[in-house]
């Protein structure tokens, strides 16, 4: 099997997948998604098409444009049989926070008071619903990189300020106040393949990027069952699931990341998560 690595360099996850990959016996190629070009009436081949799967690691930034063409691409490749982990679609999704967010309410999953917004005065409004504390969060975004926690009124105004004068878009979620951990479950084939407890590090972030510390967990059966559900509403093959417990009992589902690392949890666990990626993408071209 030949597997495309898409991706924006030649980081971790990108050298366990070609690990995993020589393991297993196939052949893996590292793709700047940056560079990827699709022909149309040449006579040549897309840049992606002679692969058998392609890998996708990250989403770079880029104009509209450029997100929408890589988007394209990857529609166009399934359309013809390549194997594309996760599906477009979900990726579309999952990059999408309040798409997702409102991926998982329709499923019926119990996910935190949020508001969408675009402007400052509305912001207010909304960060005075949600209880005057609130985690202000990039639309697009992943490893808890640009989030803010804000529970004073002038801070609030002068980022929501800040925030409309950059044309963002304001995605507030009330902050739920937990026990300095959440769960990860690393979904894969509607299975959890392993878990871990992530403990907050410097602050209320869990995010192992941002000084968290991972503890292997056994889930139980309901926290298997939200985060299997988790994955399915948002139509990821591969996910990692977030889970926050709520203070009167239960958990929330906070994210669905569509490219979910595994380099705190594999050596948490002791789960070989690349090579069961790479096993599972061969057994979907069986």
């Amino acid at each position: 099997m030949r597997i495309a690595l898409l991706s924006g360099g030649n980081g971790w996850h990108v050298r366990d997948l070609t690990r995993a990959s020589a393991l297993l016996g196939h052949t893996s190629t590292v793709v700047d998604f940056r560079r990827v070009r699709a022909s149309l009436g040449c006579g040549t081949d897309d840049d992606l098409a002679t692969f058998d799967a392609v890998i996708v690691r990250t989403m770079p930034p880029g104009s509209l444009e450029q997100v929408v063409f890589r988007m394209d691409v990857l529609h166009r490749l399934e359309s013809r049989g390549v194997r594309v982990l996760n599906p477009p679609r979900a990726l579309e999704v999952c990059v999408d926070k309040y798409l997702a967010s409102a991926r998982l309410e329709q499923a019926g999953l119990p996910t935190p008071p949020t508001i969408v917004c675009q402007d400052a005065d509305t912001a207010m409004e909304a960060f005075q619903q949600l209880g005057g504390d609130v985690v202000v969060k990039p639309l697009f975004g992943a490893e808890g990189r640009g989030m803010l926690r804000v529970g004073d009124s002038d801070l609030a105004w002068r980022t929501f300020r800040a925030l409309e004068k950059l044309a963002s878009v304001l995605y507030l979620q009330k902050f739920i106040k937990h026990q300095g951990w959440d769960l990860r479950a690393f979904v894969i084939a509607g299975r959890v393949l392993t878990a871990m407890r992530r403990y907050a590090g410097k602050d209320w972030r869990t995010n192992v990027a941002q000084g968290g510390r991972a503890q292997a967990v056994s889930l139980t059966a309901e926290e298997e069952r939200l985060a299997l559900a988790a994955a399915e509403a948002v139509g990821t093959d591969v996910a990692g699931v977030d889970l926050l417990p709520r203070p009167e009992g239960g958990y929330y589902v906070l994210e669905v990341n569509a490219v979910p690392g595994w380099r705190a949890l594999a050596p948490a666990t002791g789960v070989d998560v690349a090579s069961e990626i790479i096993k599972y993408l061969g057994e979907r071209g069986a």
